[in-house]
């Protein structure tokens, strides 16, 4: 990166001004070891440690139920662990959006089953191919969260009691879609394959390769666009330690599918909606659009941004996901009933976005979160039942996790205004 850069005495940092706008300047940390231990000590202080802390508290819970229970880090548990929260998560993909902007949707839960409902009803009582029936419960998910997002940005009607009356609506719509069986059990292989589909060891390492590589590919390219309008960059060793953690983690974890049945195929389904709205957010204008609504709506609507439109898309979006979500629930179960979607399914979506890293306070998450929160609640959850520990101590664990999680969210944010205001 071209531009001049001043050392401030006594610190570990620089100042780097752009070629861009001389104006603006860039807070670097300097080279060698005691830079880097300054910027970690500078990023904790402000909350930007990113996913680290989540990370290490998934670390922790392992290590505690490893030893509590050898079979917990068994391949066969950990497979099953990847299937258990496949449907929570993608979930939560959607929440994530809606959180981003500041708002929430306490409908998903209810979405979900009805979705699932519908495609039950059309591929069991009506006939219809799996294809057709599980593409027209996404349709309905998506009308849903239109409906939703035109309510909330049109009629300005809070988030919160929109989608709380969409919880009840949409749970009634699921008893009426199923009538009077209260229960449909699925057959068709296509939609029982979603969640029962292994892949083999070629398969499984084409694409881990390809995860790999498409990881590292736009880390690179990220770099390249960044350096060419003259952006500061992510010191090249932190790049190069993130591709190597992502390909240890690939690796690792094919390695462990393959010494059970397989990869499943959720695992990729999910994982995949992860990678794709992260890119979604993070490469692409409508991302940026979406971080600056969630960071001040008003500077977003001042800068020519259609701040309805974005909040618009993403909740449709998110009942979108809630379906898809809602389709991957009822192939585990193989069955939809009427508690289809409830139970604790909306809490857990939330709390694993939140516990991922996605703030309350809108402008600050990744799609990552969501896979990584719901890592953290899947593995109390699984540990716990290994244990044969009650529900009632699993739930106030996960809710005690979920408030440490909001509780270094506020610090953080408090901790970055006081660095902004000096």
């Amino acid at each position: 990166m071209s531009g001049t850069t001043r050392t401030d005495a006594g610190a570990d940092i620089e100042v780097v001004t752009t070629e861009l706008d001389p104006d603006v300047r860039v807070i670097q940390d300097t080279p060698g070891f005691a830079g880097a231990v300054a910027g970690f000590r500078r990023r904790l202080a402000q909350g930007e440690l990113g996913n680290l802390p989540v990370l290490l508290g998934i670390a922790v819970i392992w290590t505690v139920f490893q030893l509590l229970n050898s079979r917990f880090l068994s391949p066969v548990n950990l497979t099953n662990l990847v299937l258990q929260i496949a449907a929570m998560g993608t979930i939560a993909v959607g929440i994530v959006l809606v959180l981003l902007l500041g708002e929430i949707d306490l409908s998903v839960g209810s979405v979900s089953g009805f979705t699932a409902a519908i495609m039950a009803v059309l591929n069991v009582k009506n006939g219809w191919p799996a294809v057709p029936a599980m593409l027209a419960a996404i349709v309905a998910g998506l009308l849903v969260g239109a409906l939703q997002g035109v309510w909330i940005t049109k009629l300005r009607v809070p988030s919160f009691v929109v989608t709380l009356a969409g919880l009840l609506a949409w749970q009634g719509a699921l008893l009426y879609v199923l009538g009077g069986t209260g229960t449909v059990n699925i057959t068709d292989e296509t939609i029982i394959g979603l969640t029962d589909t292994f892949f083999g060891k070629t398969t499984s390492w084409i694409i881990a390769v390809v995860i790999v590589g498409a990881f590292v590919g736009l880390s690179m390219l990220n770099r390249v666009r960044r350096q060419r309008v003259g952006v500061p960059l992510v010191a090249m060793r932190t790049t190069v330690f993130r591709c190597f953690a992502v390909g240890v983690v690939v690796v690792g974890a094919t390695i462990i599918f393959q010494r059970d049945r397989g990869l499943p195929l959720a695992a990729v389904i999910f994982v995949g909606f992860v990678f794709v709205f992260d890119v979604m957010t993070r490469r692409t204008r409508f991302g940026r659009h979406l971080f600056a609504v969630g960071g001040n709506a008003e500077a977003a609507r001042r800068a020519g941004i259609s701040v309805d439109g974005v909040r618009l898309t993403v909740f449709i979006l998110c009942s979108g996901m809630a379906a898809v979500g809602g389709i991957l629930a009822a192939s585990r179960l193989l069955a939809v009933n009427q508690s289809s979607g409830s139970s604790d399914l909306l809490l857990n979506a939330i709390a694993a976005a939140v516990i991922g890293g996605t703030s309350l306070f809108g402008g600050r998450g990744s799609a990552w979160s969501a896979l990584l929160g719901a890592l953290v609640i899947g593995s109390i959850a699984n540990g716990m039942d290994l244990l044969s520990v009650q529900s009632s101590v699993r739930f106030m664990v996960t809710g005690a996790v979920l408030l440490l999680a909001v509780t270094i969210d506020a610090v953080s944010r408090r901790g970055r205004a006081s660095a902004g205001r000096a």
